[in-house]
């Protein structure tokens, strides 16, 4: 059986009502890389078509669903198709590469929104108070980042995890 690798970001969600794995909830994942006439990366809700060019740059999205255990450790581009029509291909490494390129001088961190879809986990949105669970948190150059997330159908709460 072969090892799976883990991307820089993965997150964990835990069913804390039921005391078990959230298994099967769609998790986006956005960052938007600067411009060349841009200072800093911007915060993306997640709500613009992939590669849109905003004021702050080239939005960037990735969309996972948790597995058996409520992790995600690997990332796929947002599959919804652009205005060209083209589906997007990268990876969250050439994406985390572009933006530690564009800001080698400048900066070394980038702003990160992870949107949990808890509504359709849940049942509907009549069934939880939070629609959406949204994690907005910042990456430094190199290093790893695990965001677990404990969700109930009245509350959340995240951190950073090792």
């Amino acid at each position: 059986m072969a090892t799976q690798t883990k991307d820089r970001i993965t997150c964990h969600v835990l069913d804390t009502s039921a005391g078990k794995p959230a298994r099967n909830v769609r998790v986006q994942l956005s960052t938007t890389i600067p411009s060349p006439h841009s200072s800093s990366s911007t915060v993306t809700s997640g709500s613009a078509s992939p590669n849109t060019t905003t004021p702050g740059g080239v939005l960037k999205e990735f969309e996972s669903t948790t597995d058996e255990d409520g992790r995600v450790k690997s990332w796929l581009p947002f599959s919804s198709a652009t205005s060209s029509g083209e589906v997007p291909v990268y990876t969250l490494d050439d994406v985390l590469g572009e933006i530690e390129a564009a800001s080698a001088s400048a900066v070394t961190s980038s702003r990160w929104t992870l949107k949990f879809d808890t509504a359709s986990y849940f049942g509907g949105e009549d069934e939880t108070f939070f629609p959406e669970a949204v994690v907005v948190f910042t990456v430094k150059r190199g290093q790893h980042y695990h965001v677990p997330l404990l969700l109930s159908p009245y509350s959340y709460t995240t951190y950073r995890g090792s």
